[in-house]
């Protein structure tokens, strides 16, 4: 099935089409009529998600030779999102029309499966960038009045209070995170970036002011955050009710147990 799908796709100027006629053909359909129908059924099925019709089902038209000379030939140029749309639509006593609606399910899945890897990597890759950015702004308040661990854990403490309105401990305890643990490792993506955001502008306002000591440092900080915050409330997201996400610790073993099984492929023992 997907080779056959695959085989009557056109593709100009890296767009990628299907001609009605053809996916008529391989889903079984002897009449026109038959198949216009199950068209006009796939487009109000597009229409009802929202989508614009005519950017999937593009009337087209053209000639085509018989034994009397060239008639007009009405035709469609498909998205494969309207192939999909009319295989759902169309008629089930079909085998071919099972068949097709039976790859475009696995198909489908298979996208929602790589695309649900594809955002525990960028989770990942958040991650780690939060921990360089934490290192870049320990360095510089460091030399600006903030020198002892535990004072670092308190500027941190401030940033979440500011954002979550609740500190460290609390936002734990409601998310059930381990107290011994890094509450950002069981942050979303979106959270991740916002504390990225948060002390990437502290860093940045603190060497361009000049700020320095202990109580201006931190009160950089809570403006910042205390700022996210407002922008996320004011787009509907509750920055406290957001739950606790897979921990990141063994997304990584995941992770890199797959690439040593990747790059232990091929290789033999002579």
């Amino acid at each position: 099935m997907q080779k056959t799908f695959e085989d009557i796709k056109s593709v100009h100027d890296g767009v990628e089409f299907w001609y009605g006629r053809d996916l008529m053909e391989m889903l079984g359909y002897t009449k026109r009529d038959n198949f216009v129908e199950a068209i006009q059924r796939a487009k109000a099925s597009c229409k009802s998600q929202w989508k614009i019709v005519d950017e999937h089902f593009f009337p087209a038209s053209g000639k085509t030779a018989t034994t009397k000379g060239w008639r007009p030939l009405e035709d469609y140029i498909l998205s494969r999102y309207a192939c999909y749309l009319i295989a759902m639509n169309g008629d089930p006593r079909k085998i071919e029309i099972s068949n097709a609606q039976n790859y475009f399910a696995t198909l489908t899945r298979t996208q929602e499966l790589s695309q649900i890897g594809m955002n525990k990597i960028k989770r990942i890759e958040a991650r780690e960038r939060l921990k360089e950015v934490e290192r870049k702004i320990e360095s510089t308040i460091y030399h600006r009045g903030i020198t002892k661990p535990e004072d670092f854990s308190s500027f941190k403490n401030t940033k979440i209070q500011a954002m979550y309105g609740m500190d460290i401990a609390e936002l734990k305890k409601k998310r059930n995170i381990p107290s011994k643990r890094a509450l950002a490792d069981f942050d979303s993506e979106l959270e991740l970036k916002a504390k990225d955001f948060v002390y990437a502008m502290t860093d940045h306002n603190i060497k361009s002011k000049k700020i320095v000591w202990k109580e201006k440092l931190t009160k950089e900080l809570e403006s910042n955050a205390a700022s996210t915050r407002k922008a996320m409330l004011e787009r509907g997201i509750i920055p406290e009710e957001l739950p606790a996400q897979e921990d990141i610790k063994i997304l990584e073993a995941k992770r890199n147990k797959q690439k040593t099984l990747g790059s232990g492929r091929g290789i033999s023992k002579k």
